[in-house]
This record gives structure tokens, C-alpha cells and sequence, in this order.
């Protein structure tokens, strides 16, 4: 392994791929957040639409991944090797997985709460960004955390289809049998998920200082 890394040609490849796969896992993990947000409020104000929102979401998340990123240039005429195709296909994973734990989440804010955010003049927007919203965080950020690793995990998948990321590194590895090459991207890939899940906790902690506060108290 040190010996691949004694390239710089090499260290380069590794990088740009890394990089490639950051790009790649989190902008459809924040596009997907603020898709399922809306989602799930609606699905948690209007009874009658939730079996439709939760199976239509089940229904996304059960397409194999592979599948869709070849179906979306077919859909809307991008190119098959565009980068677009996987930050769409994640985007539509993402909010497919988050609907109901925003539903979940937002229902688990405590009712006289909301009742008395109410009483005080607050408007149901306001109320939801000020007020839901910030309580429910504790909820949803568990499966914030579930939809990065799955993320990043399926990034990999884009690299059959010849968009990169770190998956570049698995097939060019088996094409050449170059199993150190292989195992480079599957460590890089675990650091990954492991970095971004810390940070998630990072800025779960920062958005909901009342949390660390309980739990000091207890």
C-alpha cells in the first residue's frame, strides 16, 4: 500500500476519486433533507395523504440503484455518464428514506408545546421553523445519520456505469487485479462514512444545546 501511495500519479487518482465521492454522497444528502422536510410535514398535517407518501417512498427506496442511474438519462435526456444522474438517483433515495422518520419526528414534538407556540401569535411557518422543527431534531438526526452511510455506500455503485467516486478504485482494482488498489477504496469508503457520521453527531449536538443540557442535568 505504501508503494501505491509512492506514486504521485497515484495519490492523485485517490484524491480526486475521494473527493468525487464526497461530492457525490453529500449534495443529494441535503437536497434529500430538504425534499423529505415538506414531504413529511405534509404527510403529518394531512392523514389521508400519508399511505400515499409512505408507499410511494417505499416503492423509490425498493428500485436497485444501478437500475435507476441508467433509467434517469432515459428519462430526462442527461448523459449516461453524467454525474447528475447519481446525485438525482440519491436525492430521490434519500428523501424516500427520511419521509417517514420527518413525520415520526415532527409528531414526537410535544403537543402543548405546539399549543402554546400557537397561543403566543405564532404563525404555523414560523411555528414549524422555530419551534417543531428545532425539537424534532433529536428524532430525525438518527436517520440522517442512516441515509449518509447509505449514501455513501451507494456512490460506489455509480462507478459500474463509469461515474466516479471511490468505486473507480474497486473496478479499475479488478480489471487490473490489483487487490491493493481494491482495498484502498474500501478503507477510504468506511473512513468516510465513519467521518461524516461523526460530524453529523457534531452538528446534532450544536443544534440542540437543550440535549447536552438534559442530559448533564440527569
Amino acid at each position: 500500500m505504501i508503494d501505491y501511495f509512492s506514486s504521485p500519479s497515484n495519490r492523485e487518482l485517490v484524491l480526486d476519486q475521494l473527493a468525487e465521492h464526497v461530492y457525490l454522497a453529500l449534495l443529494p444528502l441535503l437536497l434529500g433533507v430538504l425534499l423529505a422536510l415538506p414531504l413529511g410535514r405534509l404527510a403529518q398535517q394531512v392523514r389521508w395523504l400519508r399511505g400515499a407518501l409512505q408507499g410511494t417512498a417505499n416503492v423509490v427506496y425498493t428500485i436497485p440503484s444501478l437500475a435507476l442511474f441508467v433509467l434517469i438519462p432515459g428519462l430526462l435526456g442527461t448523459p449516461l455518464l453524467s454525474s447528475v444522474n447519481v446525485v438525482i438517483a440519491l436525492t430521490l433515495y434519500t428523501a424516500a428514506l427520511l419521509v417517514r422518520p420527518v413525520q415520526d419526528a415532527l409528531e414526537s414534538v410535544p403537543a402543548h408545546v405546539v399549543a402554546a407556540a400557537t397561543a403566543m401569535g405564532y404563525r404555523p411557518t414560523r411555528r414549524f421553523l422555530t419551534v417543531e422543527l428545532p425539537l424534532s431534531v433529536p428524532v430525525l438526526a438518527a436517520a440522517v445519520r442512516v441515509a449518509s452511510v447509505s449514501n455513501i455506500s451507494l456512490v460506489s455503485v455509480g462507478a459500474l456505469v463509469g461515474i466516479g467516486g471511490l468505486g473507480r478504485l474497486f473496478t479499475d482494482g479488478f480489471q487490473r487485479d490489483h487487490p491493493v488498489q481494491i482495498v484502498i477504496g474500501i478503507v477510504l469508503t468506511l473512513l468516510l462514512a465513519l467521518v461524516v457520521d461523526l460530524l453529523l453527531v457534531a452538528l446534532w449536538r450544536l443544534a440542540t444545546p437543550w440535549a447536552r443540557a438534559e442530559v448533564g442535568a440527569a
